[in-house]
């Protein structure tokens, strides 16, 4: 049987714990119903449908309520764009663009601790594609750029014994994997804009994994360390049953067509 709810990336819900049906707000008995969470839900798809300005003015409101809740009720609602915004940990963790940092470890030549710049600085790659969920929502043509993965990969030296990639986010919680070969992909990239601007926060900035042939879980938000390992590593969905390889349409039960 399928396992209930991916997410965590832009890619699924919080998880069979988050369950709206039971769910509870941190706090001196606090209870959510689930009338109340359907209709804070719908708000929020309306953000979807209607657009950006409705779902900016949700978000405003909806701000105060993710700061305090560490239940991860919140990460299901849509309300950035065209886009639904998931959180394992129940929070929008921050780091500004000044003092983000990405680390590059595990089997290398070189280790790095790359700036926002430095992967600026880099030969820059532009792709425009679906950004597709495994629960089956699906953005249509995305703008994304971003230096390539294999590029930052060349730049530390990757050891022969290298046969694929975990990243780990900074949230403290969300990992995942690629083997060596999806690493080196032309349409994966560790991306610091999307939709011709900044990745905000919200969407996993100021630097995350965009893997583009793969569902959603696979593009590490918040991207914090990548690590070249002599094996794949499961990452958090993978340990909870899903699909190591993700390809759009090829995993997880679904037959999607991963266009339109």
């Amino acid at each position: 049987m399928r396992p209930a709810r991916p997410g965590g990336d832009l890619g699924g819900r919080s998880g069979p714990e988050n369950d709206i049906e039971t769910h509870s707000i941190s706090g001196p008995d606090r209870l959510i119903g689930r009338r109340v969470v359907l209709g804070m839900l719908g708000l929020g798809a309306a953000g979807v449908v209607w657009g950006s300005k409705l779902a900016e003015a949700f978000n405003r409101v909806l701000a105060p309520v993710q700061a305090r809740d560490g239940t991860g009720l919140t990460s299901l609602l849509p309300a950035a764009g065209r886009f639904r915004i998931y959180s394992v940990v129940g929070f929008l963790p921050h780091r500004t663009a000044e003092e983000y940092r990405l680390k590059v470890t595990g089997l290398v030549d070189q280790p790095l601790e790359l700036s926002l710049a430095d992967l600026q600085a880099m030969a820059p790659t532009r792709l425009v594609r679906d950004f597709q969920c495994v629960t089956g929502w699906r953005v249509p043509q995305v703008p994304w750029k971003g230096a390539l993965l294999s590029d930052v990969l060349d730049t530390a030296g990757v050891k022969p014994e290298g046969r694929a990639v975990s990243f780990k986010s900074f949230d403290r919680s969300y990992t995942e994997s690629l083997t060596l070969e999806q690493a080196r992909l032309p349409d994966v990239v560790v991306a610091y804009e999307l939709e011709d601007k900044p990745v905000t926060g919200a969407h996993g900035g100021p630097v995350r994994l965009y893997v583009a042939p793969m569902y959603g879980y696979k593009s590490c938000k918040w991207l914090e360390e990548i690590e070249v390992t002599a094996a794949v590593v499961d990452g958090y969905w993978e340990e909870r049953g899903y699909d190591t390889d993700a390809w759009i349409g090829r995993s997880n039960g679904r037959h999607d067509d991963p266009v339109g």
